[in-house]
């Protein structure tokens, strides 16, 4: 007669629900999903903010660039008012894990219960993505942000600091939470994500580079995502003898960057399968993912090696990429010419090439998925808790 262990009751916290596909580049539902399926039973915990909650419902009359920057901040000034509805929740369960993903400021202010293994994950915090290159690069918005700088670092340090566990899906993230909260090796962990889509079949028979090649850029922001570079290493493969094509997903280049060499899909929708057929097909037959955009993650990257598409990106942030397994890296500010300096050997060496989309397969399969998270995650929440349970 075998034995099941109970599964792990897990509290799930975010300032919007995973529910909502949408949010987060959809993140917070593939991690709430990966939960589910890989580490125990997840509950959603109500995210409003109880006697505060008309302020919340006020702020989202805000145009949204105002919303997004203000509904935190807001929300760690009101965090005690907020925190008693949480409270409640917390009380009504015996729950072994809260999980806070994302918005570290819902823990603001939370007492915690004792015996629950208390963990957030996020790519970034407000702090380490304003003093990263990444910050420097976008710089601040509002001005008056300067202001509440302190407070904000302050905050984060006292609530990561206090938790059992803070997951981060690169080590520059980790480096960077590290240094400015203080963190050690045993609270503080690297858990690469995962993909925004099904595991794709592939099959044997991937693409072999020639001199038709073909480029893809995958984003809603043509210039966030580093379109205009893409662009310009496409004319630069062209000029030098190079029968170079782009195609863009997600967004339209301005006029100036467009051509005959250049096919644009504004929207493509996963939910409608010829949409979907179309998306993956584009992964399919490219021969580069081409985003050299400053990143704190990257989804797109993890969707690409599971394609087997290798891609090229700035050698920046917590992108998914490692060089010569994935795909190349870049420094900031390298030119066109020294994209296509890596890319032509490999039509001259199509072996190479080969390899090089055996790797990026390769990586996805046994990092770049939500199973493998799903299973490092288990491994390490559990532990922390028969350390918790041990020393109660």
């Amino acid at each position: 007669m075998t034995s099941t262990k109970p599964r792990l009751k897990i509290a799930y916290l975010c300032d919007h629900s995973p529910l909502e596909k949408w949010t987060y580049s959809g993140g917070n539902s593939l991690i709430f999903k990966a939960l589910q399926d890989h580490v125990g039973d997840v509950d959603i915990l109500n995210n409003s903010w109880g006697l505060a909650e008309f302020v919340r419902r006020a702020l989202h009359h805000l145009p949204e660039h105002l919303f997004l920057r203000t509904r935190w901040r807001v929300h760690l000034l009101l965090s005690r008012v907020i925190a008693v509805s949480l409270h409640k929740q917390l009380r009504r369960e015996r729950y072994d894990v809260l999980f806070c993903q994302y918005s570290f400021q819902s823990l603001a202010a939370v007492k915690i219960p004792d015996g629950v293994v208390s963990v957030f994950s996020s790519d970034a915090t407000p702090s380490t993505y304003k003093n990263s290159e990444i910050g420097q690069y976008f710089g601040s918005y509002l001005k008056i942000s300067r202001w509440f700088d302190r407070f904000v670092l302050a905050r984060e340090k006292k609530i990561l600091k206090a938790l059992d566990l803070n997951l981060w899906p690169s080590l520059w993230q980790k480096g960077l939470a590290d240094k400015m909260y203080g963190l050690n090796d045993t609270q503080s962990v690297m858990v690469p994500w995962g993909a925004n889509i099904p595991k794709p079949d592939i099959g044997k028979n991937q693409p072999a580079i020639s001199n038709d090649l073909k480029l893809l850029v995958l984003g809603r922001d043509w210039n966030a995502k580093g379109g205009p570079i893409a662009f310009e290493v496409m004319q630069n493969l062209r000029s030098r003898g190079v029968n170079a094509s782009l195609s863009v997903v997600g967004c339209t280049p301005p006029q100036e960057h467009q051509n005959d060499n250049v096919s644009v899909y504004p929207n493509l929708d996963k939910s409608d399968p010829e949409q979907l057929q179309q998306f993956e097909s584009l992964l399919q037959t490219s021969h580069f993912l081409i985003l050299p955009s400053i990143e704190s993650f990257g989804f797109a990257f993890c969707e690409a090696s599971a394609y087997g598409l290798p891609s090229l990106c700035l050698n920046a942030g917590g992108v998914p990429v490692v060089e010569n397994v994935n795909g190349h890296l870049f420094e900031i500010g390298s030119r066109p010419s020294v994209y296509s300096d890596k890319i032509i050997p490999y039509i001259t060496n199509p072996k190479a090439y080969s390899a090089l989309r055996a790797t990026s397969r390769k990586y996805y399969e046994n990092t770049l998925n939500w199973e493998a998270w799903g299973r490092s995650v288990a491994k390490i929440i559990k532990s922390r808790k028969n350390l918790s349970s041990a020393n109660r």
